[in-house]
């Protein structure tokens, strides 16, 4: 079953002599409970795709689909709280709260919504998992880049989201805690059923995961799965 479709997707930046091409007809499924990763070069449009399909920009043309919702159809308000229920973010730069403990940090998605109560021991058995409960009352700036990483993951999962976007998750770290972090989020997809688009320039750790979607100058050249998708499709 597909939990994210794109259809004919472009994204123009600039205008008349600044025009810019980022995304060029993408059209793409992804079935729920893939772990896929997004490669290509610098400036390629793999960035510009995982905000598009995250709702913090809208595509020029095309439409995308995240359960079966069409999300450029969503009032902004609408697309906030879709957004927060059901699409978690981990960005290279962490992008923690720098005034709130980690705790806090991981319950502030939560605090959000006010549908919502926090679920004190889901936040505890989530900072257990990724080792990090004991440092619940420390600061950003008191913790390591991994442990930083491993907030900000605990963060993006707390909402129990359908699909996980990782923008360079391991881009700051160093090997050791970039195959910690790999496990990680593969443990969580497995756990919670969760579909995991993550852009990296690594192509050893892109190889890791159920399949690779290269991208060059604005388009798909290809996005074959490693191992056939249920239903049998293996191809994008």
């Amino acid at each position: 079953m597909s939990i994210l479709e794109l259809r004919h997707v472009e994204k123009i930046y600039g205008e008349r002599e600044n025009q810019v091409n980022a995304l060029k007809d993408i059209s793409l499924q992804v079935e729920e409970g893939e772990f896929a990763a997004i490669v290509g070069t610098s400036g390629s449009g793999k960035s510009t795709l995982l905000n598009l399909i995250g709702g913090l920009d809208n595509p020029t043309k095309g439409e995308i689909f995240v359960k079966n919702r069409e999300i450029g159809s969503l009032s902004r308000k609408e697309l906030t709280i879709f957004r927060r229920r059901n699409i978690g973010f981990v960005f290279q730069n962490y992008s923690l709260m720098p005034v709130l403990n980690v705790y806090d940090n991981v319950a502030l998605p939560v605090t959000f919504d006010r549908g919502k109560h926090i679920n004190r021991e889901y936040i505890e058995e989530l900072l257990r998992e990724l080792g990090i409960w004991e440092k619940r009352g420390k600061y950003p700036n008191e913790l390591s880049g991994g442990q930083q990483q491993r907030v900000a993951i605990a963060r993006a999962l707390v909402n129990k989201p359908h699909m996980l976007l990782c923008d360079e998750p391991t881009g700051n770290l160093d090997s050791a805690t970039t195959i910690e972090v790999m496990g990680l989020l593969k443990a969580s997809s497995r756990k919670y059923k969760q579909t995991i688009l993550m852009v990296t320039h690594n192509e050893a750790i892109a190889q890791t995961c159920d399949r690779v979607i290269r991208i060059e100058d604005g388009r798909i050249v290809t996005g074959k799965r490693r191992f056939p998708a249920k239903g049998g499709d293996d191809a994008c």
